[in-house]
């Protein structure tokens, strides 16, 4: 299958996931609930990096771009009409950093629909107590694996891009057709990505340890999830979406 194909058919599984909830006006709230849960716990288990040069702008970027609440369906729907013209406009790195992209935005999407199926199941819980009851309820431990795998493996994609020559400036030659063409949302998730990781780039294995950083705390945290003591992981759920003293 070639690339464009692919894009397009994650993208339709994409809107038929958000059609599914968006005929159910308290699923829909459910799934918006987990996407903002996500986000907040996000941000506190990375808050040292947010508040710390140079991982600052590429911790930002995940939480904004992959760990977000942000309504993506202009962007994929950006994402579906350019989906071709990756291929004949762009070197084949960053068709697959597209196809990466729409794979965890696919597989993230569908286990925060699950999730809300059960969320909303306990509306008398804290949102510690919600997530993880619906988190263990979901299960699927492989799938969960594979959307951190994903996540990862896209941040050394877009490392790897900043190494590929001219590619900045082609970048930039793209912003006003994009634009015009009504791919500025894609556009900017790219310039960003290729920004984001050139910063960090530049402090000798400063990527590597924002990405092995991501890679253990998210796997420490996958193992409360499914194994520790309801209260110990609520605890310390509910510390992550604390504010900063």
């Amino acid at each position: 299958m070639d690339a464009s194909t692919f894009i397009r058919d994650l993208i339709v599984q994409v809107a038929q996931l958000r059609e599914t909830a968006d005929k159910n006006p308290e699923l829909a709230q459910a799934v918006g609930a987990i996407k903002r849960f996500q986000a907040r716990r996000f941000a506190g288990t990375y808050r040292d990096l947010l508040q710390k040069e140079p991982f600052a702008q590429a911790a930002r970027f995940f939480l904004d771009e992959l760990y977000s609440e942000k309504n993506y369906t202009r962007r994929d729907a950006q994402f579906a009409r350019i989906a071709g013209a990756l291929e004949r406009l762009f070197p084949k790195p960053v068709v697959q950093t597209a196809m990466s992209l729409a794979q965890l935005h696919l597989l993230t999407e569908t286990l925060d629909l699950a999730m809300a199926e059960h969320w909303r199941a306990d509306p008398e819980k804290n949102d510690a107590a919600r997530y993880i009851s619906a988190w263990r309820a979901v299960g699927l431990r492989d799938q969960r694996n594979t959307q951190l795998a994903q996540v990862l493996a896209l941040g050394r994609e877009l490392d790897q891009l900043t190494r590929t020559p001219g590619l900045r400036l082609m970048l930039k030659m793209m912003r006003g057709p994009a634009n015009l063409a009504g791919l500025g949302d894609l556009q900017r998730f790219l310039e960003a990505g290729f920004d984001t990781f050139a910063a960090m780039g530049r402090q000798t294995g400063a990527t590597a340890y924002f990405l092995d950083t991501v890679s253990r705390r998210e796997t420490r945290l996958f193992d409360d999830l499914f194994e520790a003591e309801l209260v110990a992981c609520e605890t310390q759920l509910s510390q992550l979406l604390a504010p900063p003293r």
